[in-house]
């Protein structure tokens, strides 16, 4: 059975008729799929044939140790999206629900290389100039939790210090308890630092440069 329900297809199909450039998907799976695992290698693969400017590739997190290190994926499911380099830009879990539409996104702004932020974002983003993990813990009946990842990845997309994770984490139930999540969306920088609900960009960024001591 499709992932991708036939009335969304003409959606996206119109949306990815504007794409400019190549998007690179990279997802990991494994041997003997777990069932979130199959399901985010079917929706990418439903996506690339979709569109000409989407190539989706295929890796096994245990038999494929190199490409694992080299985007530090640490679970699975995982999705990368990239353009003519990494971004930064991750999801843990299915993207579906509300954060199929984070995907699209993703999809779109890497294309065009170009996330679209406000000048003063630009500016603030600039002066983050050492390493920063985003975490967004989503869950997908959240509307404000693909909000919150928009930001994030479109942070990582202009900083190559930041990396940004979605992570849904009715598939990863250990990071709820590990981060003691009451609310959705939470955020975590540098796993020791926390933002609840929906943030302002400038509230985002402004603590971001607070956690790195800025």
């Amino acid at each position: 059975m499709a992932m991708i329900q036939e009335k969304d297809r003409t959606q996206i199909n119109t949306i990815f008729n504007t794409l400019e450039n190549e998007v690179r998907i990279v997802t990991f799976t494994q041997e003997f799929e777990c069932e979130f695992c199959r399901m985010t290698r079917e929706l990418v693969e439903e996506l690339q044939g979709l569109s000409a400017k989407i190539r989706v590739e295929v890796y096994d997190f245990l038999k494929d140790p190199d490409i694992v290190k080299k985007y530090n994926i640490d679970k699975i499911p995982a999705t990368v999206v990239l353009g003519e380099r990494d971004y930064g830009i991750r999801f843990y879990g299915v993207p579906a629900g509300y954060e199929f539409t984070s995907l699209i996104e993703d999809i779109t702004y890497v294309s065009r290389r170009n996330p679209d932020l406000p000048k003063d974002i630009l500016n603030e983003l600039a002066k983050i100039d050492q390493p920063v993990h985003i975490q967004v813990l989503t869950s997908p009946t959240c509307p404000y939790c693909a909000l919150a990842v928009r930001s994030a990845h479109r942070f990582a997309m202009v900083n190559d210090s930041i990396v940004s994770d979605m992570v849904e984490l009715t598939e990863f139930p250990n990071l709820a308890v590990k981060y003691n999540v009451q609310s959705f969306p939470k955020i975590i920088i540098n796993e020791h630092h926390s933002l609840p609900g929906l943030p302002t960009d400038m509230d985002f960024v402004n603590a971001i440069l607070k956690a790195i001591g800025k």
